[in-house]
């Protein structure tokens, strides 16, 4: 399942992006009473944007605007809505997402070209190990892809690794979808029980909500955690609910893959004009094809660098690298500035540490603090002392570390909605 504008020369993916964002312009014109304010108020107009550049005319959406405003982006009657999802919430209020059946179909489809790209195919069997409830588009997706590529796909849910491990045996899935994290979690458990995970028929892994590579794309301490143990392939995969697509890589692993049918992408500098390729800069978005509640100019807050360069799997989209780190989520902290990312990355190269949580906040002279609360099978000043020469020497940085029990990290991390595990609370 490979589109063929995905092969096409760099000119004949503009000329289409370039129709379909024409189009996208009179559909918002017609139907978003919040788009449409916003032309009326920056006098803009459809000849403003016949091109890509053109859109520079226009000002970013940002999460705050769909916080505020969350129904006048709503471009169908509410009847027209067949599915209700919610963004996690993790930088503020959860909002709202509406899907027609159209926009259903639209995920389907997204999915299973990510899925294609990563190398799986009709007669792959994969298993989720994520929730396709609580409002949660992901697991939803990753089923209707799944159903569209005509791969095989078991809901098996989050966490549980006995259950993981059970339906791994009797069902022999060929891939699993995870957060790479837990891929530990199912390792450690096999080893206890005795379970031979190469032997287990699971030959590669799609990895969500954790980094597994370095800015150059080697794998990360995390990745390589998992790799010495289970000899499987590793793809990541990035998305979020607002823009209803995915950025999977594909069998060269060096990014993942943009698809221009779906979304257009700019990589923005904090005054909003493009980076060149290869910079760092925020991720912002403009969906084509949704229906219901389609975005233009969508900051995402993700740091990302993009990649332009030709591609060996024959694709010639751009392909976004790991997520740097939030943007609300930069610390500068005593003249150096970094992201959650990086610290666990560091966090992560510790065998000793089972678990952590990352506290972001401000000093009483309105300076970045960093707390980390470790669960550690050994809480011992060596250790310590350890992580803090690490962090000084990879990081510059020397944080306020507290060991604490594992139960209660392990409260902490759980989300409201209890969808995802979170790692980093911003307390600024």
């Amino acid at each position: 399942m490979f589109p063929k504008i995905e092969k096409a020369s760099p000119e004949r993916i503009r000329a289409f992006q370039e129709k379909r964002l024409r189009e996208l312009f009179e559909y918002l014109n017609a139907n978003s009473s919040y788009y449409r304010r916003i032309f009326r108020k920056h006098g803009i107009t459809i000849s403003d944007v016949q091109t890509l550049e053109g859109l520079s005319r226009i000002p970013t959406t940002s999460k705050e605007d769909l916080q505020t405003f969350n129904d006048d982006f709503l471009c169908v009657p509410k009847n027209k809505i067949v599915d209700f999802v919610t963004t996690s919430g993790t930088l503020g209020e959860p909002v709202t997402i509406g899907l027609t059946d159209a926009d259903l179909d639209r995920l389907a489809y997204n999915e299973a070209i990510s899925f294609a790209c990563a190398g799986v195919t009709e007669d792959d069997i994969l298993q989720l190990t994520t929730t396709i409830d609580r409002r949660f588009m992901a697991g939803l997706a990753y089923f209707l892809g799944a159903r569209k590529l005509g791969a095989g796909i078991i809901r098996v849910g989050a966490g549980i690794p006995e259950l993981q491990w059970d339906t791994i045996q009797k069902f022999k899935p060929s891939y699993l979808i995870v957060v790479p994290s837990f891929l530990l979690k199912l390792i450690e458990y096999a080893q206890q029980h005795d379970i031979n995970v190469n032997a287990s028929g699971i030959k590669g892994a799609i990895c969500i909500g954790e980094s597994l590579r370095n800015q150059d794309f080697s794998l990360n301490v995390l990745a390589e955690k998992i790799r010495s143990a289970w000899n499987i392939e590793l793809y990541s995969t990035y998305a979020s609910t607002e823009m209803s697509t995915a950025f999977t890589e594909c069998s060269e692993q060096q990014g993942g893959h943009q698809h221009p049918e779906l979304i257009i992408t700019e990589i923005l500098d904090e005054k909003g004009n493009p980076v060149p390729a290869g910079t760092e800069g925020e991720l912002v978005v403009t969906t084509l094809g949704v229906e219901a509640m389609p975005l233009l100019r969508f900051r995402t807050g993700d740091m990302v660098v993009a990649h332009d360069s030709p591609c060996d799997c024959g694709r010639n989209t751009p392909r976004l690298g790991p997520v740097v780190g939030r943007k609300k989520q930069m610390v500068k902290y005593k003249g150096t500035t970094l992201y959650p990312p990086a610290m666990d990355n560091l966090l992560n190269d510790f065998a000793e540490v089972n678990n952590y949580i990352i506290e972001i906040y401000r000093n009483d002279i309105g300076t970045d603090e960093i707390r980390i609360k470790i669960a550690a099978t050994s809480e011992s000043h060596q250790l310590m002392q350890e992580i803090k020469d690490r962090f000084r020497s990879k990081l510059r940085v020397s944080p306020k570390i507290e060991f604490c029990m594992t139960k209660e990290i392990q409260k902490l991390r759980m989300s409201k909605l209890g969808r995802k595990p979170v790692s980093v609370f911003d307390k600024r």
